[in-house]
């Protein structure tokens, strides 16, 4: 079926007429667009979409808000949305789609992504939780860390390892973990900001049904990095407006102080409004390739840019406020839905972009696929490649 802009317009006037967001439940509103295909239009007839061309999406949510109707809070859920989502359409099986991708659009369930260790976050293959076939059950015993959301989440995807007898990369196997089940326990991590975005989860004891895995034993590898292309993607491949973002702000800044302005600085707000275009404008482009198919290396590029970009020009802003900068608004523990940059002050901003070359992949490491799977460079000898995990020194 091929839909096109016009008839999407068509589809949310109807739905509106039939559906007036004044009088629904939030909820219910919700749960009808998704019944109605009109969540993410490019997913399947049936699991929220209609199978339309990924860049119509705009359109709809467009005619939405033009409308006053509600959204599924998306900042809320990221994870779920930009990463599992994906990841359980692409490997999970009917049954698994229909349970879990309906409450996951509306918001009613938070999803959060259970991969990296203390000892495996750079090299993810080389984890350690381990993952114990019981009949139909697995038996989950570890430690993940740096968890956005634990604190909220209702679901967790999860790399575990299956088979220390396989070389790293063949003996890991992927799950969807309850996050209320018995042996599962979030604890905090204070960030330099003040905050605690993310948390470490103990993993003792837990029992997962074979229901609950995602691929094929072993798979885990293929599968998780199908996650992490949609998660670099999803962190680094946003595109604002022209002068959206953290280059808003600081444009903000320069026109409300003229008394703080000189030509130097002048010179380096221009230059970081125009890497901030031009990393913008490769947003766009790279969205529209995504809608020929999944996610590739090129998203990790998106990433790196976005991740260098943000710390430039959080420097920038401190820089020019001079001592102004340098006030810190707010030093409250608190553990907030996600990152307000916008809503904090410079220091905060200044603060919490360093985490942007960290989560999601550390620059170095992205570096080294843009390396290797875009510009076709040889790869680094690695001599744990072929050899069990088990016997690998850690």
């Amino acid at each position: 079926m091929t839909v096109d802009a016009d008839e999407l317009r068509g589809r949310v006037a109807e739905f509106l007429a039939a559906n007036d967001p004044a009088e629904l439940d939030r909820l219910e509103f919700l749960r009808a667009r998704f019944d109605a295909g009109l969540a993410w239009v490019h997913f399947p007839a049936g699991l929220g979409g209609l199978g339309a061309a990924r860049e119509l999406q705009p359109v709809v949510d467009a005619a939405f808000a033009a409308a006053g109707a509600p959204d599924n809070r998306p900042h809320r859920n990221s994870i779920g949305l930009g990463m599992a989502a994906p990841t359980i359409l692409r490997f999970g099986n009917d049954e698994q789609r229909r349970r879990y991708l309906r409450p996951l659009w509306t918001g009613e369930e938070v999803w959060c992504q259970l991969f990296s260790e203390p000892g495996a976050g750079s090299d993810l293959a080389g984890l350690a939780t381990r993952a114990v076939r019981d009949g139909d059950e697995w038996v989950l015993d570890g430690q993940k860390v740096w968890t956005s959301l634990a604190h909220q989440a209702r679901w967790a995807i999860l790399v575990a390892r299956s088979d220390p007898d396989q070389p790293k990369h063949k003996g890991l196997t992927y799950f969807i973990c309850d996050m209320t089940a018995p042996g599962v326990e979030v604890r905090p991590l204070r960030q330099i900001t003040g905050e605690a975005e993310f948390n470490e989860v103990f993993l003792t004891g837990v029992r997962i049904p074979d229901a609950q895995r995602l691929g094929e034993v072993g798979q885990g590898w293929q599968v998780a990095l199908g996650t992490l292309m949609n998660e670099r993607v999803a962190i680094g491949g946003r595109a604002p407006a022209r002068e959206g973002g953290m280059i808003g702000i600081a444009a903000g800044a320069w026109r409300d102080h003229p008394e703080k302005r000189t030509s130097g600085l002048h010179n380096r707000l221009l230059r970081l409004w125009v890497d901030a275009e031009a990393t913008r404008l490769t947003s766009l482009r790279l969205r529209q390739q995504l809608a020929a198919g999944d996610p590739g290396p090129e998203g990790s590029a998106v990433k790196v840019a976005f991740a260098e970009l943000n710390q430039a020009i959080t420097g920038f802003e401190l820089e020019f406020l001079g001592e102004a900068g340098l006030a810190y608004d707010d030093w409250t523990f608190r553990q907030p839905e996600f990152a307000d940059f916008a809503k904090r002050g410079p220091g905060f901003r200044y603060l919490r972009a360093k985490g942007n070359s960290i989560e999601g992949g550390t620059t170095e490491i992205l570096r080294n696929v843009i390396a290797e799977r875009v510009l076709g460079l040889p790869p680094e000898i690695r001599t744990d490649k072929d050899r069990p995990w088990k016997e690998l020194p850690r």
